[in-house]
């Protein structure tokens, strides 16, 4: 089931980690910490490096290297205005999607009856 499922959040695994910086800048490691906490146990560095590494070639966030303690410099994440707009159009994306995917389902539970 876990792999159906990580199948299928890699369209939206994006906006989630937008959904993260808009509520704070972060790094890697804490974002893939935010998403295991809230149940994505599945989302890994592996997943969410490179979704980062996407959004800074896109110019959606601002980056900053942190002075670090254990190690190199961290690079900070924090969602810009264009990256702002993003998050928008992923949620009326999202909303389209997930409206869409209501109504099928609920043809074919009235059908089923």
């Amino acid at each position: 089931m876990m792999d159906e499922l990580t199948e299928m959040l890699k369209g939206v695994l994006e906006g989630c980690v937008l959904q993260i910086l808009a509520h704070q800048e972060s790094y890697g490691y804490q974002i893939v910490k935010e998403l295991n906490r809230v149940g994505f146990t599945s989302a890994s560095d592996g997943t969410v490096y490179p979704i980062l590494m996407r959004l800074e070639k896109k110019n959606l966030v601002d980056v900053t290297k942190v002075r670090s303690e254990l190690g190199p410099p961290r690079k900070v994440y924090a969602l810009n205005a264009a990256g702002l707009r993003a998050l928008a159009s992923f949620w009326e994306r999202w909303e389209f999607i997930s409206s869409r995917l209501g109504m099928i389902k609920e043809r074919i539970d009235q059908n089923d009856r």
